[in-house]
């Protein structure tokens, strides 16, 4: 992955609304940083040159592609300038979708299966991509719309959209090699073991052992496949861990601990330069 990309301050995004629908096109590059969200997105593909970075692997687009961003991974698109990006895009509230789970029947399955397949990626079949782009169309039209109802149905034909959605995941062969998809087989155990074990002590040093590689190498392609270096992609996910076990009402100095900071002092320090709050004005801020 010979792209250069941006390691500036990721943000982070809030969502308040139950689902929030765009339909962007430009063509100018756009310089993304690596960012993650508070919440789930989908995002559909219609056209341009773009390849999409989600946790270290690379999807090479072709129209009405569907990517399934999970909140809190981390995803950053690297867009080619010479022709128009469109795309549409859902923001998703989990409180929302898990309101409306019923029957063992839980709207968000797709989200907890790309994680475990690491797998965010629906390439579609024609007789799909014609029915999704009815029910997107149909969507559009209601999101803009302010008639008798309209909250009632929009909310109806975005649920209608989530169940199309889980049964294209679930209906998936796991086992068909997509050509588009690149990673480093090498780069997904690091990340696994990294997030298995954020709250233990973690160095160049020790990964170099566990999975025996040379520790200048090893940096050298953490970089290039995730557009991190290993000490900020673990500061990330410790920062991020942490914020969700502070909205769980955790006390700060537990949080410290069970994140892997060696000290309550450079715990206070990341995650204020994380989020502009100490961590205790950040619960506050969340309640």
């Amino acid at each position: 992955m010979k792209d250069n990309i941006s390691t500036q301050k990721v943000k982070r995004g809030y969502l308040n609304e139950d689902f929030l629908f765009f339909n962007l096109k430009d063509q100018k590059k756009n310089e993304f940083e690596i960012h993650y969200h508070d919440f789930n997105k989908i995002i559909i593909f219609v056209s341009g040159e773009v390849t999409y970075i989600i946790e270290g692997k690379s999807y090479k687009l072709k129209p009405w592609d569907i990517l399934l961003v999970g909140r809190n991974d981390l995803h950053l698109p690297i867009i080619s300038p010479t022709v128009p990006y469109v795309r549409m895009i859902l923001w998703l509230n989990p409180l929302f979708l898990e309101g409306h789970n019923k029957n063992n029947c839980d709207l968000l399955s797709c989200f907890q299966l790309a994680s475990e397949r690491k797998l965010n990626l629906i390439r579609l079949c024609n007789k799909n991509i014609n029915s999704l782009k009815q029910n997107l169309a149909d969507l559009e039209e209601e999101v803009q719309d302010m008639a008798f109802g309209s909250t009632i149905l929009k909310n109806a034909l975005f649920l209608q959209f989530m169940v199309k959605i889980n049964r294209l995941f679930l209906g998936m062969d796991i086992n068909k090699n997509i050509d588009d998809i690149k990673y480093d087989p090498r780069i997904e155990d690091i990340l696994s073991f990294l997030n298995s074990n954020l709250d233990k002590h973690l160095s160049i040093g020790m990964l170099s052992k566990v999975f025996y590689l040379n520790k200048y190498y090893l940096m050298h392609l953490f970089k290039e496949e995730t557009g991190y270096t290993i000490y900020n992609y673990i500061q990330k996910k410790r920062i991020i861990k942490a914020s969700d076990l502070i909205k769980s009402g955790m006390q700060t100095g537990e949080v410290c601990g069970q994140c892997g900071f060696g000290d309550y002092s450079s715990f206070v320090r990341a995650f204020k330069k994380e989020f502009g709050l100490s961590p205790k004005q950040y619960y506050k801020s969340n309640i």
